[in-house]
């Protein structure tokens, strides 16, 4: 059953309800694997030194796979990390709990993060882009007062199949940065992604803004860089990411996650006016 949508308002939990609406929950294996490899990379810290290795998967969608595959690739960085599957919908949650291992459990609930304890990551993937963008900033409130000292939330969108990928992560205070992930030879300009966006950015692919400047930077360098095709894609990205930092973009990765097809870039240069 899917929800007709509803604004969040105020979003607290009224006489212990979940705090959302039900939505699509449509998903797909390794659908999220691009986010979970730079979890267990470049964030791999948080985990590794969290008191409580605590992590959420936010609206798991109406099959617990890309929760399961969460835990097993977040093991092998924190071998007795804990993933705890969040879904709004009461039917999602029983039919996961066949699943439920030492380490892995499923719970009812919505963007008031009902768990035992602070998670030290939350991941939030297709969620929030089936709100209203005025419910973003609440949302983010709400999820980031649970997060535990370090913490981290992310809000992203992919496609069907998970290779055009877009993240905001924000800590316990604010958004930090804007993360792109794409798989070589699904698009021909970098901009594609942009119906892939975080709700709080897709709307705002507009003259005049700054995540529109980006995209279109973002297609000007991989023009540019064009020469490089013939050593493959991998090079023409890397190429098209070191002139977006020469120009003065702020981006927050190097080589090692260009060549993946990632490109991180801080909030504060491409958030809404």
């Amino acid at each position: 059953m899917v929800q007709k949508a509803e604004r969040v308002g105020s979003p607290r939990s009224r006489g212990g309800k979940p705090v959302g609406n039900i939505t699509r929950g449509t998903t797909n294996p390794n659908r999220m694997r691009r986010l979970d490899r730079w979890l267990a990379g470049p964030q791999a810290w948080r985990l590794r030194t969290a008191v409580d290795p605590l992590v959420v998967d936010l609206g798991y969608g109406a099959s617990p796979t890309t929760a399961v595959e969460l835990f097993e690739r977040l093991q092998a960085v924190r071998p007795d990390v804990r993933v705890c599957g969040v879904e709004i919908e009461p039917e999602r949650v029983r039919a996961a709990k066949a699943l439920e291992r030492p380490g892995l459990s499923f719970h009812l609930g919505g963007f008031e993060v009902p768990v035992p304890g602070d998670p030290v990551l939350v991941r939030a993937f297709n969620v929030l882009r089936q709100y209203e963008e005025s419910d973003v900033a609440g949302i983010w409130q709400l999820v980031q007062s649970r997060l535990a000292p370090g913490g981290l939330f992310i809000d992203g969108t992919c496609d069907e199949i998970g290779r055009r990928v877009t993240w905001v992560a924000l800590d316990a205070e604010r958004p930090l940065s804007l993360s792109f992930s794409v798989r070589f030879g699904s698009f021909e300009l970098p901009s594609e992604v942009a119906e892939r966006l975080p709700k709080a950015l897709i709307h705002r692919n507009v003259p005049g803004e700054p995540i529109h400047a980006f995209l279109q930077a973002m297609d000007k360098a991989w023009l540019e860089a064009a020469p490089l095709a013939s050593f493959g894609n991998r090079q023409r990205w890397t190429g098209m990411c070191r002139s977006l930092r020469d120009a003065g973009w702020p981006l927050q990765d190097g080589p090692a996650r260009w060549r993946l097809g990632e490109v991180t870039v801080a909030w504060d240069a491409v958030a809404p006016r």
